[in-house]
């Protein structure tokens, strides 16, 4: 008899240590998500841009993943090479201790980028290039047989964006991307804006960079924003109304001239090798090659699976709880590579197990609702917040052993909803309470 509850007791104990396994990883986000691997596609779109150039943030583990996973076929011309000059100049200046890095020696060296010519402009060239390189798909991994070591593509522009036609952009480059996505599944294609101009906010150019922005956001494609690097100094200041040019020069008091750089301004006013680095810049200055370096690496190491430094996400004030425990939920929202002016609805059901608290719905800004129960709804957007927090507090009131996934759907009006989820161990020790015997 004894022999018999000891088995069900070992059977149950292993039972919840499974569930509470299971349920503790997804909690933690132990899933591993490496874009340029077995799957190639972002679940939301991944914009690299101004605010994306803090080379600090990155962490070790993620440069070495970078640069033992990618391989990267990458097509430029004069433009597109301020992105090698700049990652070139990163190595000594990382090196040396330059912006407070301290990393292994030359950890910015050795990332496996194939170069090609020309550039995104040269239609259908490019194209062409691009599978004669890859060769024919492999249906097994979604990438090339010529070189299926290839888990990278990205083609960027000279000056051609300054004078294509909306249709055309559409022709000659979204649908060919969208076109080499689909035939090669096993290979992350990154879109790219083209380089400033000086026509501002109203130029042609401005025009077809915003459309090929929000169409990787609105289709969750990667994008590195070449142009939008170029509109903002290191401090966050904007250019992108005062023409500025691919050279940093811009018109400083309104009169249609250029007569100041905000690239030269910036470094002369901070000291050299320790905050910014002389490196060759095709048609620029070193600043705008160091931030594109920054940027690269910020793209490298999200590809190999880095989500960033602070994804939106959905935590609780417990891992584990127990029935009759009240339990606070924090949404944040944040990094939606979205304009900040847009309209935000988050949706949060409660599931069952749970009770919402009554009165307990807050945030930091925007309005929230609890009339709806079980869903809880909040509206509002960034409007240059860095991010927004919503609370609530639910009391436990599943008995029974097991896990509750709580999850919130956040909806940035005209782009992809995403869901974060959060899930709570409940009563994980009281299922062999039962089996003590005197």
């Amino acid at each position: 008899m004894k022999s018999q509850f000891l088995c069900i007791f070992v059977v149950i104990l292993l039972a919840i240590v499974v569930i509470w396994g299971a349920a503790g990883a997804l909690a933690s986000g132990r899933v591993e998500n490496t874009l340029a691997g077995e799957n190639a596609h972002a679940v939301q779109p991944i914009i690299i841009d101004h605010t994306t150039i803090d080379i600090t943030a990155i962490p070790q583990m993620w440069i070495e993943t970078a640069k033992n996973n990618l391989h990267i076929y990458y097509g430029h011309t004069s433009h597109g090479s301020q992105l090698v000059s700049g990652m070139d100049g990163l190595v000594d200046f990382a090196n040396g201790g330059g912006l407070g890095l301290s990393l292994p020696d030359d950890i910015f060296a050795g990332l496996d980028i194939q170069e090609t010519s020309p550039d995104a402009g040269y239609y259908p060239t490019w194209v062409d290039n691009t599978r004669t390189y890859l060769g024919p798909p492999d249906s097994a991994t979604g990438r090339g047989t010529a070189h299926p070591e290839t888990n990278v593509v990205i083609w960027s522009w000279c000056g051609q964006v300054s004078s294509i036609s909306a249709e055309d952009l559409v022709n000659h480059y979204l649908d060919p991307m969208s076109q080499l996505e689909a035939d090669y599944p096993g290979i992350v294609f990154v879109y790219m804006t083209g380089h400033s101009d000086g026509t501002g906010e109203t130029g042609n150019l401005h025009l077809r960079n915003q459309q090929i922005r929000q169409y990787a956001i609105q289709n969750t494609k990667v994008l590195y924003d070449f142009y939008d690097i170029e509109l903002y100094d290191p401090d966050g200041n904007y250019f992108g109304d005062k023409l500025v040019n691919d050279n940093c020069d811009y018109d400083s008091d309104g009169n249609g001239y250029l007569d100041k750089n905000w690239a030269l301004d910036w470094q002369n006013t901070h000291v050299q090798n320790q905050d910014w680095y002389s490196c060759g810049c095709a048609h620029s200055q070193s600043l705008n090659c160091n931030q594109k370096a920054y940027a690269a690496w910020w793209l490298w190491a999200r590809l190999a699976g880095w989500n960033g430094p602070g994804d939106s996400h959905k935590s609780a004030s417990t891992d584990l709880a127990y029935y009759g425990q009240v339990v606070t939920y924090t949404v944040e929202i944040q990094n939606l590579a979205i304009p900040v002016t847009t309209s935000i609805s988050v949706t949060d059901t409660i599931p069952s197990g749970l009770a919402y608290v009554a009165g307990s719905l807050s945030a930091s800004s925007g309005q929230w609702d609890d009339s709806g129960m079980p869903t809880l709804t909040w509206s509002g957007m960034l409007d240059g917040a860095p991010a927004i927090t919503i609370t609530y507090a639910a009391t436990v009131t599943d008995p029974m052993p097991g896990f509750i996934i709580n999850s919130v759907t956040i909806a940035p009006m005209d782009y992809t909803p995403i869901t974060r989820s959060n899930t709570l161990v409940v009563n994980p020790y009281l299922a062999y309470m039962p089996l003590v015997r005197k």
